[in-house]
């Protein structure tokens, strides 16, 4: 992958070219930025440019065999860990080299997806993947050999706050002090579910979301629209080049959740003092409920977003507000009053705690259902 193919990021781009052309690499990074920043993309032009003894800043100037390799990804001092889980497929103890064939065909459709997008393509959305202790048993075996090059060997976690604690545990000696030549890069959304004896390990590096500027060029470039139309995608897609790639094809499952969250709000809205209502939250729990945990997931934080764009509205930060909901009978500024100082933070705080249940395979209808009516109370508050 060419560094010009990442989007934007140029600090970055120069600060890792720069230190692999001075002979100074760190043998564990760590790479933290929200989703559709570039973190993989990165990663991957980093590790090839390492790999095939690149310089001057690009990936086209060194072995010519080996960064033809790294076209289909399949260069073999390059090694993958990510998070799966069980399938059709592999029945029991799952580990990435069994999906490899998958994982390519994500990184040559959607280098910037997500993990969604991930368990879609391996048809395990209503599962939740890890990175277990089985996955730290292969790290061990495949990096304890010597490179098939005879120069550098590179390990890319994604999604490394995935890792299990066991797995977690067993790969610290092995990322304090790899072997000669082994360099680990731990890409990751979110920092703090990483626990610190890995941190501390790592010198990290932080993505900052796209510019608007960037991903217009992007998809003027990769999708020949016109500006004006890439431009409006840009800001709804608020710095995430993965969530304007799925506007660009109406694919986004956003447009599904905002069904689901405007009849979810109504009902609440109704539900003080109205039985018939309360009927309606419990069905509505009922139905999402059926979806798989990744969904779920992605849902609630779809709704956590939705919540903030309604507070800043209702504080006139109109220049911060990116949703624009397709629903022709529901407008955000009718709503954004409703929002304010004296619930959002109840209202977020529900929110989160309802996402750490999930994840950690609580009762989806019993947690929906209790959400939902946390929520007609406090969509009743008072502004103070």
């Amino acid at each position: 992958m060419l560094f010009s193919e990442v989007l934007g990021q140029e600090h970055i781009k120069s600060h890792l070219t720069q230190s692999a052309d001075n002979g100074r690499i760190p043998h564990a990074q760590l790479f933290i930025g929200p989703e559709g920043s570039g973190t993989l993309p990165m990663a991957i032009a980093y590790a090839q440019y390492i790999l095939c003894q690149n310089n001057n800043g690009e990936n086209t100037s060194g072995n010519e065999a080996c960064n033809l390799k790294f076209k289909h990804f399949s260069h073999p001092d390059l090694h993958f860990a990510f998070p799966v889980t069980t399938s059709d497929k592999v029945k029991s103890k799952p580990v990435s080299s069994f999906y490899l064939e998958e994982w390519r065909q994500l990184l040559n459709e959607q280098p910037y997806g997500n993990l969604f997008d991930w368990y879609k393509l391996l048809g395990v959305d209503n599962k939740q993947g890890q990175i277990g202790v089985d996955e730290a048993q292969e790290i061990v075996k495949s990096l304890s050999l010597k490179s098939y090059e005879g120069g550098y060997k590179v390990m890319l976690i994604w999604m490394a706050e995935k890792m299990n604690t066991q797995c977690a545990n067993k790969l610290l000696k092995l990322i304090e002090e790899p072997p000669n030549k082994t360099i680990f890069l731990l890409i990751a959304e979110d920092e703090e579910q990483i626990i610190n004896t890995i941190r501390s390990r790592c010198q990290i590096l932080h993505f900052p979301p796209l510019a608007e500027a960037v991903i217009t060029n992007a998809l003027v470039k990769n999708y020949n629209l016109e500006t004006t139309v890439a431009t409006k995608i840009a800001h709804q897609a608020n710095g995430n080049y993965n969530k304007a790639c799925d506007l660009v094809y109406h694919d986004s499952e956003d447009t599904q959740f905002e069904t689901w969250f405007i009849f979810w709000i109504r009902s609440a809205f109704k539900a003080k003092g109205n039985k018939a209502a309360i009927h309606d939250l419990i069905s509505w729990s009922e139905d999402i409920a059926k979806t798989g945990r990744e969904t779920q997931k992605q849902f609630l934080n779809f709704c956590l977003d939705f919540f903030r764009q309604a507070l800043l509205l209702n504080y006139n930060a109109t220049d911060l507000v990116f949703f624009e909901p397709k629903t022709e009978t529901f407008k955000l500024e009718n709503f954004a009053p409703f929002v304010h100082g004296n619930n959002i933070m109840e209202i977020s705080n529900e929110l989160q705690d309802a996402i750490y249940h999930i994840e950690r395979n609580g009762n989806s209808k019993i947690i929906l259902t209790d959400l939902s009516i946390k929520l007609t109370r406090l969509l009743h508050k008072k502004a103070e």
